[in-house]
C-alpha cells in the first residue's frame, strides 16, 4: 500500500509508524493501515509533528486554496492551541514531542505568552518517561487517576450522564463523526479541544453562532475548573503548565465569544 507523503513525512518526523501512533494515542496497527492522515487527526498530527498540516493533508489545507484562505491569523492561532492541547491531555508526548516544546517562548508582557514559556522550561528539563508516569497519575490511576477529564463529571459528578448525550446530539447536528479510534467518551477534554481546533480553522463547517454556542455549551460551563484543578493537583509537574494555559486561553475565548455576543445584540 502506497502513503501518500504528508503521511510518509509525519512518521519520517517521530521516528517511526509506532512512534507516531503512541504520541497520538492510537494503536500502531491503525497507523499502519493509513494511506495518508485521517481528515479528523491533522491537526493533531501537526501537534505533535510540527509539521503544517498544509504539508500533511495538502488537499485539505492550501495556502492558495479554501479552506485555509478564509482563515484569519487569529482563527489559525486560536486552531493551534487547541490542536496542542488536545495533544496533550490525549497522550503524554514522547521525547520528540518535549524537545520541540522545550523551544517554547512566549511574550513575557502576557500571561499566556508567560504559560507557554513556562511550558517550554518544564519540556526541558522533563523525560518522556517521567511525563507518562505523571499522566497516568493525573488521568489514569489504579481505578482511576486524581483528575477524571470529562463533561459530564465536572457537571453531574457521574459519567455518561446528559452532557454526554447533548454533546453527541450537537456532534451529529454539525457533521462530526468521532474518530474509529477513539476509545474515551466524546466529552474527555481533549476530544473537546481537538472539535473546538477543527472549528476555529474552518475544518468542521459552521457559522460562527454555532462555534460561539459548541463553546458556551460543552466548554465554558467546566474546562476552566478542569484547567485550574490540574494546576493545582498534587501529581502535576509537567502538567502545571498545561492547566496554566488551558486556565487562561479558555478565559481569553470566553471573553472573545461575550465580546461577538455584545456586538450582535
Amino acid at each position: 500500500m502506497h502513503r501518500e507523503a504528508g503521511l510518509e513525512e509525519a512518521i519520517k518526523a517521530m521516528g517511526g509508524v509506532s512512534a507516531l501512533a503512541r504520541q497520538l494515542g492510537i494503536a500502531q496497527p491503525t497507523v499502519s493501515l493509513w494511506r495518508r492522515i485521517p481528515a479528523e487527526r491533522v491537526l493533531s498530527v501537526e501537534a505533535v509533528t510540527g509539521l503544517s498540516r498544509t504539508v500533511l493533508r495538502p488537499d485539505l489545507y492550501s495556502s492558495s486554496e479554501e479552506p485555509a484562505a478564509i482563515v484569519d491569523d487569529i482563527d489559525r492561532a486560536r486552531s493551534s492551541e487547541y490542536a496542542l492541547l488536545a495533544a496533550l491531555l490525549l497522550s503524554p508526548p514522547d521525547a520528540g514531542l518535549l524537545t520541540r516544546l522545550s523551544g517554547l517562548e512566549g511574550d513575557a508582557a502576557t500571561l499566556l505568552g508567560q504559560a507557554h514559556a513556562a511550558l517550554g522550561r518544564s519540556a526541558e528539563t522533563a523525560s518522556a518517561e517521567g511525563v507518562k508516569r505523571e499522566y497516568d497519575e493525573l488521568f489514569i490511576g489504579v481505578g482511576r487517576g486524581e483528575l477524571l477529564p470529562y463533561a459530564s463529571y465536572y457537571l453531574t459528578g457521574f459519567l455518561n450522564e446528559r452532557p454526554l448525550a447533548r454533546l453527541r446530539g450537537d456532534m451529529i447536528r454539525l457533521g462530526i463523526e468521532r474518530a474509529e479510534d477513539h476509545s474515551d467518551p466524546e466529552d474527555h477534554i481533549g476530544t473537546l479541544c481537538e472539535i473546538m481546533s477543527g472549528l476555529a480553522d474552518n475544518h468542521f463547517t459552521a457559522s460562527e453562532d454555532e462555534e460561539r454556542d459548541f463553546f458556551e455549551r460543552h466548554i465554558a460551563p467546566w474546562a476552566g475548573r478542569f484547567f485550574a484543578d490540574l494546576e493545582a493537583a498534587k501529581n502535576a509537574r509537567f502538567y502545571r503548565a498545561v492547566g496554566m494555559i488551558g486556565r487562561l486561553f479558555i478565559d481569553i475565548e470566553g471573553e472573545g465569544f461575550a465580546m461577538e455576543t455584545r456586538r450582535s445584540a
